[in-house]
């Protein structure tokens, strides 16, 4: 627990203090999101590089993307189907992220995702069962991003290791997303 803590505190700080090097084009973006799905809590940090591309131009948006590096915390409240038996898991991962958005950035936007995963045990909670620490991390989501360069949007995250082996229950997850444009 106090590694997961020590990591996501040490995450936080140099998503911080990318704000005053975002000229230097690390990153373009920092998010916090937050949710859950079937008995578990997660919290997560994330990073993104926009790709600055302008494909499929149509009536003032198009086709464009970021990548996605995150960290996050998870709280299993049923671990091995369990009344009351809790498991804290540390997760970290990479998205390619497809976004399709306004020509400014600004406004409603929709984007997809399927990325990698990696887990710090095998995740069985509830009668979810992953069997493999390595999973895909596939989304979908909407949200709106302001004139300030806020963004707050909403995600659909599934977790799954796409039958490398079984059981492969899945996991799905509800997610409220905040994220900062440099």
């Amino acid at each position: 627990m106090k590694k997961i803590v020590r990591t996501l505190a040490a995450v936080a700080a140099l998503s911080a203090a990318q704000a005053g090097f975002a000229a230097d084009g690390l990153f373009d973006s920092v998010a916090l999101e937050g949710g859950g799905g079937e008995h578990v809590q997660v919290v997560r940090l994330s990073a993104q590089k926009d790709w600055n591309q302008n494909w499929l131009p149509t009536h003032g948006y198009h086709l464009s993307g970021y990548w996605d590096a995150n960290v996050a915390y998870w709280r299993a409240n049923r671990w091995e189907d369990v009344a009351d038996r809790r498991k804290n898991l540390g997760v970290i991962g990479v998205t390619p992220v497809f976004r399709w958005e306004a020509d400014d950035k600004l406004g409603f936007y929709g984007e997809a995702g399927i990325g990698v995963s990696v887990f710090s045990s095998v995740y069985r909670n509830t009668h979810r069962q992953l069997s493999t620490a390595f999973e895909f991390a596939d989304h979908i989501g909407v949200g709106y991003v302001f004139s300030n360069k806020l963004d707050l949007g909403v995600r659909l995250q599934h977790y799954s290791n796409g039958g490398i082996k079984h059981p492969n229950g899945g996991v799905n997850l509800a997610l409220v997303r905040a994220a900062y444009h440099f």
